[in-house]
């Protein structure tokens, strides 16, 4: 091999490893736990926020609330479900991940006032992220979704929170808790369906479609087909298309379990992104 010939490869290999560790480095989104005060709760409460690795130099952003299951906490979406937080980066918006208390089942409990996490997501969370972070102070660049418990929790904000969410999901939701009465704390936070069958009626989100108008939420419920939820949330879904209700109903094979919410996340942010686009053009 001549010398020049040599000399060309060597160019060749050194630009291709400069471009790899280059394309390693860039588009990679800040994860930053904060500190938040909830006044509801007289008390301080974790969050997770990850932004676009270009966030200093980007304009407002929309914002999607993504909250955790049962049992679980703030880390449990970056621990669980690693590499999810690139999608700030490919989408261009912020992604926060409250904590919702032990079997908080984002309620204001009617009977527990220690747990106002319905206040606390939907108003005093809200707020606060406005007021540090560059984000779109509107419904239309807002959305919520989550897993399980978490995914009860986002429509049930929502729903009941129209003027604040433009845009909800949910991935293995409890979206309808009466055929679990002696779960996950729900009668702690309700008292027990037989003293309280009122707030089990009243607290449960396949109750609150009347809440909905055709466009008022975009909307899109995610369920494993051997998921222990999956029928609650096939009935959520017929109950929507009988009431002429648009929203995405997406159904596969899997469990109640993060290798299915790993995937599941994928396709909620880019419902979202779709969501916060369609209403810049507006």
């Amino acid at each position: 091999m001549n010398t020049k010939n040599s000399f060309q490869i060597r160019n060749s290999v050194c630009f291709l490893i400069v471009f790899f560790v280059f394309a390693s480095t860039t588009n990679a989104a800040i994860v930053d736990t904060v500190e938040t005060y909830s006044t509801a709760m007289k008390k301080n409460i974790k969050a997770v926020v990850v932004t676009p690795d270009n966030y200093a130099s980007a304009g407002e952003l929309p914002v999607v609330y993504l909250l955790h299951g049962y049992s679980g906490n703030y880390r449990d979406w970056v621990n669980k479900a690693k590499g999810f937080e690139k999608m700030a980066d490919d989408y261009q918006m912020i992604i926060v991940c409250p904590d919702g208390g032990f079997g908080s089942w984002y309620w204001d409990s009617p009977v527990d006032e220690k747990f106002k996490y319905e206040t606390y997501v939907s108003n005093e969370l809200v707020k606060w992220v406005d007021s540090k972070y560059k984000t779109i102070k509107d419904k239309r660049g807002r959305g919520i979704t989550g897993l399980s418990m978490g995914g009860h929790g986002a429509l049930y904000l929502a729903f009941r929170h129209q003027d604040v969410f433009g845009a909800a999901g949910t991935m293995s939701g409890g979206v309808d808790i009466r055929p679990f009465p002696e779960n996950w704390d729900m009668a702690k936070r309700l008292g027990s369906y037989a003293e309280n069958p009122e707030y089990w009626e009243k607290y449960t989100v396949i109750n609150m479609t009347h809440l909905l108008k055709a466009k008022s939420l975009a909307l899109i419920i995610d369920c494993g087909t051997e998921d222990f939820f999956y029928k609650v949330n096939q009935n959520l879904h017929e109950l929507l298309a009988l009431r002429n209700i648009p929203h995405d109903f997406i159904s596969r094979p899997g469990a109640h379990n993060w290798q299915y919410w790993s995937n599941a996340v994928k396709y909620q942010l880019l419902f979202m992104n779709n969501y916060f686009k369609s209403q810049v053009k507006k």
